[in-house]
């Protein structure tokens, strides 16, 4: 198993970036529990008018099966990756931009009363990933920080919140590999406590100088350390393009992701896939060699410097192949009791659809059935319509999906600013 020092990235890359200094003089603050704004005002996200009316439209062309019915639960602007909180009716919501959502069901009719930002005080850079300690804490990972929130359930209504440095601004990886590519991040913490973070490598495919240092420090992969000081740091999983969701599957403790196919390669090749790590450390998913179950990608127009590089001599397949270039991104175990029998126990996979096929794929979310040795079964499409089949046009893209506290399922909608709520009555 490999093991990553926070510092010496840091000190490799001579720790050159820095927030800006409001910033960190607000964050240095927080971490004294001391005033960093007096303005306790926060705006409200309306959740009425023409903009709810319209989404609430759209929701009516989606197709899913019998007794299954979708409802707007939240306007939420940017929304992208969801974490239901453990104690009360809300959750947290992350963007690809500067804010993450509070989200707020006050008389728990299904349906969010209040949507206002989080911890506004603090400046967030692409702050994607959320997600929760086993007791309760609010884990942020931004592109190249990670953050953990005391009790943010019961913290968020002012702007000043109780915070904790996980990693630095600069640390999560080095500097000179931040991109404007692949730098959402997804996070989780196991029951044995320990933090697992998504680090997207930012090529389409990476030049052949950067498959070994990326290998060495978790770009292209996963790491876990610990969700409050950042130790012992350590590589999960090797040889991933980019993985835009992972869970972890209560019944056996694995970790699944999760990851995006290389572009260029034509509208059906490569495939998207979802994984399951099964080893204890340094586990190779086959990129930027191999996609898919045995989709060569070194040597091809996708990466020609890499033509004389081979594979690991023993890299995981993929549990499930989806179409190509849907894009899938978040996924959750069901865990839930509201839906059918058939469904508890499988996983939920948003897929975001394709940005660069002649013609337009995905905008819908699958659902993975499980075999008894816990390994994936099949995957069908368990809703779609967010793609207008008559138009090509997308009217919703599926980001994340989540277990709401009464066994529905939440589904997150960057595209069109949204969160919903998949119900099941007989």
């Amino acid at each position: 198993m490999k093991s990553f020092s926070l510092c010496a990235i840091a000190a490799a890359t001579l720790c050159l970036a820095s927030p800006a200094a409001l910033a960190q003089q607000n964050i240095e603050k927080l971490k004294q529990m001391r005033v960093a704004t007096t303005d306790l005002n926060i705006p409200v996200v309306a959740q009425g008018g023409a903009n709810a009316a319209a989404i609430k439209e759209n929701l009516k062309r989606i197709k899913m099966p019998d007794g299954f019915k979708i409802e707007l639960f939240a306007i939420v602007p940017d929304a992208r990756h969801m974490a239901v909180g453990p104690s009360t009716n809300m959750l947290f919501v992350g963007t690809r931009k500067t804010t993450v959502w509070a989200v707020t069901d006050r008389n728990s009719d299904g349906t969010a009363d209040e949507v206002k930002s989080f911890a506004p005080s603090l400046k967030f850079t692409n702050p994607n990933g959320v997600c929760w300690t086993k007791d309760g804490f609010l884990i942020v990972a931004e592109h190249n920080r990670v953050l953990n929130f005391p009790a943010a359930e019961f913290f968020y209504e002012g702007p000043d919140v109780a915070v904790i440095e996980v990693a630095k601004q600069g640390t999560l990886i080095p500097p000179d590999e931040e991109s404007y590519n692949h730098g959402a991040r997804t996070c989780r913490v196991s029951d044995d406590g320990k933090l697992y973070i998504t680090l997207g490598q930012p090529f389409n495919v990476q030049p052949k100088e950067k498959v070994a240092l990326y290998e060495q420090i978790g770009i292209g992969g996963m790491v876990r350390m610990d969700p409050f000081d950042g130790s012992k740091r350590e590589g999960l999983a090797q040889g991933v393009r980019n993985s835009g969701g992972m869970d972890i599957n209560t019944k056996d403790k694995t970790v699944w992701f999760t990851d995006n196919q290389t572009d260029g390669m034509g509208d059906d090749t490569p495939p998207g896939e979802l994984n399951r790590i099964t080893k204890t450390g340094g586990e190779h998913f086959g990129y930027p060699f191999i996609h898919g179950n045995n989709v060569q990608i070194a040597g091809t127009a996708a990466a020609p410097d890499l033509k004389d590089m081979k594979a690991p001599a023993a890299w995981t397949k993929p549990q499930v192949e989806f179409p190509a270039h849907q894009a899938q991104l978040g996924m959750t175990f069901y865990n839930g009791k509201q839906f059918p029998a058939q469904y508890q126990g499988g996983a939920f996979v948003a897929a975001h659809g394709s940005w660069n096929r002649t013609k337009a794929s995905g905008g819908l979310i699958n659902f993975v059935s499980m075999k008894a040795d816990g390994t994936a079964d099949k995957s069908t499409v368990f809703a779609e319509g967010f793609l207008d089949s008559d138009t090509g046009s997308y009217r919703g893209r599926p980001v994340d999906v989540a277990v709401w506290k009464d066994g529905s399922l939440l589904v997150s909608d960057d595209y069109a600013g949204a969160i919903y709520r998949i119900s099941y009555k007989p």
